[in-house]
């Protein structure tokens, strides 16, 4: 079984085991000193279940009035650190208020659990699950213990799929015309396209396609965006001829994208973007920038 183990000064340790640790996917997450650790992957509607083993230290009596497991589901903005938004939240009360002398399980289940929100780890924000059983005591601090959990949900492909074409131009100087295939990727897919030169009278020396996350956080005046520069493809280096026509293919694969979120529980986005770049022989630098859907297709 996949399990958590804290130990602390209290006078007891609490273990948290999933009944299918043994089995269950595990993928890597990035914790908050820096460290990555293997947990577990689920996605929503799925059971969660387990144990919850509390284990007094040796010829210590632990009193408590109390202990629960809850799932959370939790965002947190980084700005306003410390400070969770819960937007899941079940809770299971585990033992009634006594006294503990020996090692004792506790069997725990969150039945088809609704996980809406993947998990996600951004610039300025975190969207994370965990399990947390909680020890209550009298007159002084409760004793917990936390397990985190990571979500993931699958997107059929859509049944739409609209072609992007779009004109990028400075008058009696540059023509250009480009097309990518579809306008919907998910996280393996191919970008195809084509760059077609219908009028060209300055003198390009390169040109490159950009892969742009923009991540917004918070609303209002206390709205932050960050843009990140995920790939960067160069498409051609010399300058093109009317009439010439340059082909796109680029792999999305070898990069850390997510899904796009769209304003996830009045919190944050996570868009993407195709940024077209052209830079001429005096280094002037043209722009061309378009949004695309990202999403995670069920891996066979």
């Amino acid at each position: 079984m996949n399990f958590l183990k804290g130990a602390f000064w209290q006078p007891c340790n609490i273990t948290i085991l999933f009944s299918d640790g043994r089995t269950r996917k595990q993928v890597p997450l990035k914790k908050e000193n820096g460290q990555t650790a293997m947990v577990p992957l689920f996605q929503s509607q799925e059971n969660i279940a387990g144990e919850v083993v509390i284990e007094p230290v040796q010829g210590k009596k632990l009193d408590h009035i109390g202990v629960k497991i809850e799932l959370l589901g939790q965002i947190e903005l980084y700005f306003d650190r410390g400070n969770f938004y819960d937007f899941t939240s079940l809770v299971r009360e585990l033992d009634v208020p006594g006294e503990l002398y020996e090692k004792k399980t506790y069997p725990f289940e969150f039945s088809s659990v609704e996980m809406p929100h993947e998990s996600y780890n951004g610039v300025n924000i975190r969207l994370r699950y965990i399990l947390k059983v909680t020890i209550s005591r009298n007159f002084i601090s409760n004793i917990a213990e936390s397990q985190d959990f990571v979500v993931r949900n699958y997107t059929p492909p859509p049944s739409i799929n609209n072609s992007i074409k779009m004109e990028v131009g400075i008058e009696d100087c540059l023509h250009i015309e480009f097309e990518y295939s579809k306008s919907k990727y998910h996280l393996k897919d191919v970008i195809l396209g084509k760059i077609y030169f219908l009028l060209v009278r300055i003198k390009l020396k390169n040109m490159e396609l950009e892969i742009r996350r923009r991540e917004s956080t918070g609303s209002g005046p206390n709205t932050y965006v960050e843009t990140e520069t995920l790939a960067k493809f160069e498409l051609m280096d010399g300058t093109p001829v009317r009439g010439e026509s340059i082909p796109i293919r680029l792999f999305l694969s070898p990069y850390e994208l997510t899904p796009t979120y769209r304003n996830i529980n009045n919190k944050f986005s996570v868009k993407y973007y195709l940024n077209l770049v052209m830079v001429d022989e005096e280094d002037r630098r043209y722009f061309k920038q378009q949004e695309i859907t990202v999403y995670r297709l069920l891996e066979s």
